[in-house]
């Protein structure tokens, strides 16, 4: 069995399952509890090391120079190796379960790990609990892309591994439950409950056997007993408010400390090299048992009354804290939390006993520990059961609710808001609230958008019958069929790797299809139909039940429906159009390799236009397909509407003459239609249009959109090439065709524009080539054209990639020998849209050629769109191409 067919047999064994996410979060618990095993042993172990090494040169000089070292060489592993694994790494894992586009790799856990081992070994007051879950997360994300499924089931198991990680940390299962359902994911489904809760618990369950502890839940760190009674209450509340305005506090200093390090302007080596110096210098100062975090926090629980240690403790864990975080380090806030929580409560509980008397202070620094991590983190629940599983003391439950209420109430009130976000917000990241993810997306299922007529071929056909039968169609690729049933996919690629391997045309089918292909069911909503073309870079999925083939769903329905979506304000106001109809027709052999669509409206423009679509059709040996709109209301049938259609005619056959003189065969037709660009998409799919040329005016008032109603719901939703020309100013006659039979006598060809001069902006992306393949074909509208093609790059850059340029000029010299004058050279500007206007107006030239991205056309018509500003800033003609959207 070929290694293909054994690849597809996997994919198709690994569709999203429930017993697929139980296994993965089972393992993903395994291997989050062993990292977790790993980060603690190590951090400890060079911890030990730090602290023996004092004893043994003068801690002066031993912590300061170990800080600095193990610093510097954290922050470079980060920098060089993984930037995304600095700082805590919640806020990281948070904001890819928000589909914020961040890297979450093994790559990431791994740097993460080893980073973090190192920096908390430095002596830097920051904890282990923080990287922990985003190793755990980093882990699950990089095992979700050995199983492919789909994007919700990627951020299950994300959080799986955050939880997990949590859990392995802290020996608590439950908060790592509820810190997936309060904090990351908010999401109350069973599956990701499921998935939770087993991740964790298994997460939790290993890292207490591998280090070193049992399954009792009891510590030796409340060996002492609790003690709790009701006129204590008001002391505990004392406590919440302290611990909510200094939470709140130290919430601020943390995003005080990031800003205050950025204006150094020095690397991350040299900020966290200078945050293990100083926490080396301070520690160094203060008594030996500051040297070692978890020895200090177990001394304020369990030890001894010292109100005035504890003061200590809490003013210089604070400011180190500051210091060590906004560094970016990579170590995390709840391990510190937890140690100024016990010392805030170990004081206020000093001062009841000595008040009132008959108090603990080790519930007091029990409960303040869970107050103050509510009040940093806002998650007041997982901070109550995070104390609560650590020391399985149900005399703490009223205390720790209190207090980390109290906490949590008053945090948010002197800083509302999650410290996570905002440590986000200061990257430029902003989460959005309450808002469905994906929109249409999540909604919508294959079954609703999938096309149900399904050309296919036999599984006992030949490559020959193959190949014919792709050159009849403008489809890229067929199911295969036997019996009904989808035995595999063919495309014109699988047919171009046997031709080179000089196959016999007799070869059947079944030999060169894709067996099993990748298939999705009626019940796949869109994002997981549209994750799956992604992942595999494929353009279509055959939709099955069972084995039987119902439909197939392409990117181009997906954009179609979501284009659909983002009209269906407009498209539910007033009476629905009708399907447009044909009221006049020509038609001429059907000879050509494809077609090309002319749109004609404006007597001024369709001249040029018409001898811009005869260039290319001659180029590329196309049929014109040439197709005039007349409108009618929405009131009335265009089927029973009558229509005067002289002036229409005359205005097609001006592309009659043209095309007679190009000997290219030419196709006209005239549609009465409610709306422009249904007309002109039922023409597209109805004659198989390979490109689409239309004139627009290079700006549109129409709130909402780009480049105006018709042309962007044709960008949008046109499956092929489309071309769009927005013609410059006029100027006298200077349009000379290599073949003087382009010049025509007709009057609306008198007024013409200037073809001499060209400018391509050019960043490598598809369209761009796009527009270097037309090229050939559209200069030979002019005299003696120039071509000049361009990269535009900022200031900031030492010197442009000249890469993409000298490939195109070697396609149009070398492949399409371009007789033009062909140069590359680059311009510098802070914009792109910028410096080609600049350019534009300097150096006068008459056209402007850009390829757009889809992504553009579809999104920024908030933020601004590159090809619209060009067009509305120049008076040159603009010509903007955008590839076929099933490419």
């Amino acid at each position: 069995m070929s290694l293909p067919v054994l690849t597809q047999r996997f994919r198709s064994l690994w569709q999203p399952r429930r017993g697929l996410a139980i296994a993965e979060a089972s393992v993903i618990g395994l291997v989050a509890a062993l990292s977790a095993v790993f980060l603690k042993v190590g951090s400890g172990w060079l911890g030990t090391w730090r602290v023996h090494s004092a004893s043994i040169l003068p801690a002066w000089l031993a912590l300061p120079l170990v800080g600095m070292g193990f610093g510097f060489l954290a922050g470079w592993l980060v920098q060089r190796f993984a930037p995304e694994a600095s700082g805590s790494g919640i806020p990281q894992v948070k904001a890819t379960l928000a589909n914020v586009p961040m890297t979450l790799s093994w790559r990431v856990a791994a740097v993460k790990l080893i980073s973090a081992i190192i920096a908390l070994g430095s002596g830097i007051t920051l904890g282990r609990q923080g990287p922990t879950v985003h190793v755990g997360a980093g882990l699950a994300a990089g095992m979700s892309r050995w199983v492919p499924t789909s994007p919700d089931h990627r951020r299950q198991m994300i959080a799986a591994g955050a939880g997990a990680g949590l859990a392995a940390a802290f020996n608590a299962p439950i908060a790592g439950v509820l810190f997936i359902v309060e904090e990351l994911l908010q999401d109350l489904s069973g599956i990701t409950l499921g998935t939770a809760i087993i991740a964790s618990f298994i997460g939790g369950v290993i890292s207490r056997l591998l280090g070193g502890g049992s399954l009792d839940l009891n510590l030796h760190l409340t060996q002492s007993l609790s003690q709790f009674s009701i006129p204590e209450i008001p002391f505990f509340l004392l406590l919440g408010v302290l611990a909510g305005f200094l939470g709140g506090l130290f919430h601020q200093g943390l995003l005080f400390s990031i800003k205050i390090y950025r204006r150094l302007h020095v690397s991350l080596p040299l900020r966290v090299a200078l945050a293990g110096f100083i926490s080396g210098c301070v520690v160094a100062m203060l008594p030996a048992s500051f040297r070692d975090n978890t020895g200090l926090r177990e001394y304020l629980i369990t030890g001894d009354s010292n109100a005035l240690l504890a003061a200590i403790a809490f003013v210089a864990q604070f400011l180190l804290t500051l210091v060590a975080f906004g560094s970016g380090a990579p170590g995390g806030l709840f391990a510190p939390s937890l140690i100024l929580g016990s010392c805030l409560g170990h004081i206020v509980g000093v001062f009841e006993s000595q008040l009132v008397g008959g108090g603990s202070p080790t519930t007091y620094a029990l409960a303040g520990m869970g107050g103050f991590f509510s009040a940093v983190s806002k998650v007041p629940i997982t901070a109550i059961v995070i104390v609560f599983e650590m020391t399985t003391d149900f005399n703490l439950v009223l205390p720790l609710m209190i207090v980390s209420v109290a906490s949590y109430l008053v945090a948010e009130k002197v800083v509302p808001g999650s410290l996570y976000e905002k440590l986000l917000q200061l990257n430029g990241i902003t989460l959005a609230a309450n808002v469905p993810i994906e929109g249409i997306l999540t909604t919508l299922t294959a079954k609703d958008v999938m096309q149900q007529r399904v050309e296919t071929l036999d599984v006992d056909m030949t490559m020959d019958e193959a190949i014919q039968a792709f050159s009849r169609s403008h489809h890229r690729g067929f199911p295969i069929v036997e019996e009904g049933k989808l035995v595999g996919i063919v495309t014109q690629t699988d047919l171009l790797k046997i031709r080179d391997r000089n196959s016999p045309n007799d070869t059947a089918i079944r030999e060169i299809m894709t067996p099993s292909p990748m298939t999705v069911t009626p019940k796949h909503n869109l994002r997981n139909v549209l994750y799956l073309l992604d992942r595999y870079q494929i353009s279509r999925l055959p939709v099955v039940e069972g084995r039987k083939l119902i439909g197939i769903i392409t990117r181009a329905d997906i954009i179609r429906a979501e284009a659909d979506h983002l009209n269906c304000d407009n498209a539910t106001m007033g009476p629905q159009p009708e399907p447009s109809y044909v009221v006049y027709q020509t038609r001429a052999p059907s000879i050509g390799r494809g077609r090309l669509l002319v749109t004609v409206a404006n007597p001024e423009t369709a001249g040029t236009l018409l001898q811009m679509a005869a260039a290319i059709a001659s180029d590329r040996h196309y049929e014109i397909e040439c197709v005039q709109v007349i409108l009618v209301s929405r009131h009335s049938s265009p089927t029973e509407t009558q229509v005067r259609t002289a002036k229409s005619r005359r205005l097609l056959r001006q592309a009659e003459v043209l095309a007679k003189k190009w000997q290219i065969p030419l196709h006209t037709q005239i549609r009465v239609a409610h709306d422009v660009a249904q007309a002109i998409l039922e023409t597209i799919d109805e004659r198989h249009i390979d490109l689409i040329l239309m004139g627009w005016k290079g700006n549109t008032s129409t709130p909402g959109r780009i480049f105006g109603t018709v042309v962007d719901t044709i960008i949008r939703q046109a499956t092929c090439d489309v071309v769009l020309v927005k013609l410059g100013n006029s100027q006298q006659s200077n349009v000379n065709s290599q073949d003087s039979r382009v010049k025509s006598k007709n009057s609306a060809l008198n007024n013409q524009h200037s073809f001499n001069s060209w400018l391509v902006p050019m960043a490598g992306g598809p369209n761009a080539r796009m527009a270097i393949k037309l090229l050939p074909a559209l200069v030979t509208l002019g005299t003696d054209p120039q071509i000049r093609l361009t990269r535009v790059f900022k200031p900031s850059e030492l010197a442009p990639d000249m890469t993409v340029l000298e490939q195109a000029i070697r396609h149009l010299i070398r492949r399409r020998k371009l007789s033009s004058t062909v140069v590359a050279s680059p311009v510098k500007a802070d914009s792109v849209s910028q410096g080609v206007i600049n350019l534009v107006k300097a150096e006068g030239y008459d056209v402007v050629v850009l390829g757009a991205s889809r992504e553009g056309l579809l999104q920024q018509a908030i933020q601004g769109n590159i090809p619209e500003a060009i067009a509305s800033g120049v008076e040159s003609t603009v010509i903007l191409v955008r590839g076929a959207i099933n490419n």
